[in-house]
């Protein structure tokens, strides 16, 4: 019973971390985020976010994979009533990179995640991504809807274009500009997949 107890309160503490976190990455940045206002803010000690998370970056991190979900989830419910799988992934990937726009995504996945963490191909919550996206592809293939490429590659490749589409968005001086620009190109690439 005081493990299952102790257990939820780990769980309650990092939801804590992570909420604190992602108001003050997404208000001031990462960079200008204090660890000891988010860890007050939480009502938490700076030892539970290092017990917890290592360091500020794994707590960026967590944030990160949080919003990433979040984002995929958002995209999925954008295809959910397309009128075929084909159009439903390319909904998905035009709303991936319409969330750019979102200052919240904008700052803490697209600008301060890849400036902190490195590649977002080598993200967990990318990968994921990335696997729902060649699962679809190969039944695209399968169905003779899209060329009989490899899976994966393709599937790499169109995810890639909706994420650098996205980078592109939010460290544009002019997203609203560029988001149009942005989605045409992609599905002009994501056509050329396709079977004539």
């Amino acid at each position: 019973m005081a493990a299952r107890r102790r257990a939820e309160t780990m769980e309650e503490n990092r939801a804590k971390l992570i909420a604190a976190a992602r108001r003050a990455f997404a208000r001031t940045g990462y960079a200008a985020a204090s660890m000891d206002e988010l860890t007050a803010e939480a009502g938490l000690t700076r030892g539970a976010l290092y017990h917890n998370f290592g360091d500020k970056r794994g707590l960026l991190a967590a944030v990160v994979n949080q919003i990433d979900a979040e984002m995929a989830e958002r995209a999925h419910q954008a295809a959910i009533h397309a009128q075929d799988e084909w159009e439903g992934l390319l909904i998905e990937g035009v709303a991936y990179i319409e969330m750019a726009l979102d200052p919240e995504v904008q700052r803490i996945v697209l600008l301060d995640g890849p400036a902190v963490l490195g590649d977002p191909s080598l993200w967990p919550s990318q990968n994921n991504c990335l696997q729902v996206t060649k699962r679809t592809v190969e039944r695209l293939i399968g169905q003779g809807i899209m060329k009989p490429l490899d899976a994966e590659a393709a599937a790499r490749l169109l995810s890639a274009a909706a994420l650098n589409a996205a980078l592109w968005i939010a460290a544009s001086e002019d997203p609203q500009k560029v988001l149009p620009k942005a989605v045409e190109t992609f599905r002009a690439l994501a056509t050329g997949l396709r079977q004539p």
